[in-house]
C-alpha cells in the first residue's frame, strides 16, 4: 500500500512563498512526494524532537547551487503509511529549524492525544 503524503497549510504556504522566487520548487517537492509515496525515506532523522522527523535536501535549479544551497524539507512519518510535510524552506533564506519549533508545527497538525507512532 503506498504511503499517503499530507501537505498541511503551513507547508503549502511555504511552497507558495518560495514559488514566487523559485518556480522550480513545485517540481522538486513533487519528486520528493513521489519518493515518499513509494516508501522511500530520504534525508536524515532529526534528533531531539521526540517524533520520527526527517530533514532532506532538494536541489534548487532556479539558483543553480545544487543541494547545498537548495531547499530543505522537514517531514514527519506518523505511521508506515502516513507522512506529513512540515516545512519547506530555502537554505539561502533561512537557517536550521530548532527541535522546539518542529514540535510546535507538529502540535498544530496532529490531534492532541497523538503519540509518536513511528514504524
Amino acid at each position: 500500500m503506498p504511503t499517503k503524503v499530507n501537505i498541511p497549510p503551513e507547508a503549502q504556504k511555504d511552497i507558495k512563498h518560495l514559488k514566487r522566487k523559485y518556480p522550480a520548487v513545485t517540481g522538486e517537492v513533487r519528486k520528493l512526494v513521489q519518493q515518499l509515496e513509494n516508501d522511500e525515506r530520504p534525508g536524515d532523522k532529526v534528533p531531539g524532537v521526540g517524533y520520527e522527523v526527517y530533514k532532506t535536501r532538494l536541489p534548487n535549479p532556479s539558483a543553480q547551487r545544487g543541494k547545498s544551497g537548495g531547499f530543505r524539507v522537514m517531514y514527519y512519518v506518523q505511521m508506515k503509511d502516513s507522512v506529513f510535510l512540515l516545512r519547506v524552506y530555502s537554505k539561502t533564506e533561512q537557517s536550521d529549524i530548532s527541535p522546539e519549533r518542529i514540535r510546535q508545527v507538529l502540535e498544530n497538525i496532529l490531534p492532541p492525544d497523538t503519540e509518536d507512532k513511528s514504524p
